[in-house]
């Protein structure tokens, strides 16, 4: 696992990477690509089914300056998994928020099911931990929770991206048919348009686009200010990018009561 700088949690976590939405503002598509490639000569063991990767240890790549480090992305944004980081989770003792595959939509067309359940079984193996899951294919959360197969708890958070009033429509909608007893969020990031919204998950993160993407869409005040209106028991979180679009002053940090709960817990348990 790996620290993060995104606000709302304290570590990212990748035992699947890769995806194929083709978001054209996707970050982690570009992060895949800076660091793709891999050496063969170390004969790392790896399998190929499907259009899919799995990979049984860690990669190696020989840098241009000599020195041999680890293969992040052997196969760019392919979707590839790392089953050598199922047990990282278990490794950190200490309570986290952890962002499950940060780099991947484990939860598109192309994931295999086995894929899914092996990182369910790694979550539940560190339950002193709360995981965030994010997805373009919400569909695929219902499906699970339908199977009785979608994990349920404080500490599981289950978000849907959406960036316009199209997917709001869709995958906003589809993630709120989950039970009740799922917590559920929508990750605004980026916002690209004004969405009016009418049913709300338990928590809205929103942002805006970063990078330096040709013909990248600046998010308006009114955008943001209306969903704001929207909330009246859900939490919002604004993302730091959107500071200088709302003013420090009046950028909203909250988390909602069952995320703080479920923290609470777990640090008086580690005082124990």
């Amino acid at each position: 696992m790996n620290k993060t700088d995104i606000e709302w949690a304290d570590y990212t976590w990748n035992p699947v990477t890769g995806c194929l939405h083709g978001c054209s503002y996707c970050y982690a598509n570009r992060q895949a690509a800076r660091f793709s490639g891999y050496d063969p000569c170390y004969n790392a063991s790896f399998d190929f089914e499907g259009g899919c990767h799995t990979i049984k240890k860690a990669m190696k790549k020989r840098g241009a300056d000599g020195k041999v480090r680890t293969a992040p992305y052997p196969f760019g944004f392919e979707p590839t998994f790392h089953s050598y980081k199922l047990d990282e989770p278990a490794r950190k003792k200490a309570s986290a928020t952890i962002f499950v595959c940060s780099m991947a939509d484990l939860f598109g067309e192309w994931v295999p099911d086995e894929w899914i359940k092996s990182v369910f079984q790694a979550c539940e193996a560190a339950p002193q931990h709360t995981y965030m899951f994010l997805t373009k294919n919400p569909g695929r959360y219902l499906m699970l929770a339908y199977r009785g197969a979608l994990p349920q708890g404080e500490n599981y958070w289950w978000g849907a991206t959406i960036t316009n009033q199209s997917e709001y429509n869709s995958k906003g909608i589809t993630l709120l048919n989950l039970p009740e007893s799922h917590r559920t969020f929508f990750s605004i990031e980026p916002i690209h348009e004004p969405i009016e919204m009418g049913l709300m998950p338990n928590w809205i993160i929103m942002g805006a686009e970063t990078g330096n993407r040709k013909n990248k869409i600046k998010p308006q005040r009114e955008w943001i200010e209306d969903i704001v209106r929207r909330c009246v028991a859900e939490s919002i979180f604004m993302k730091d990018s959107l500071t200088s679009i709302v003013g420090e002053q009046n950028m909203i940090r909250e988390f909602p009561e069952e995320f703080r709960r479920a923290m609470s817990l777990k640090q008086k348990g580690r005082k124990k």
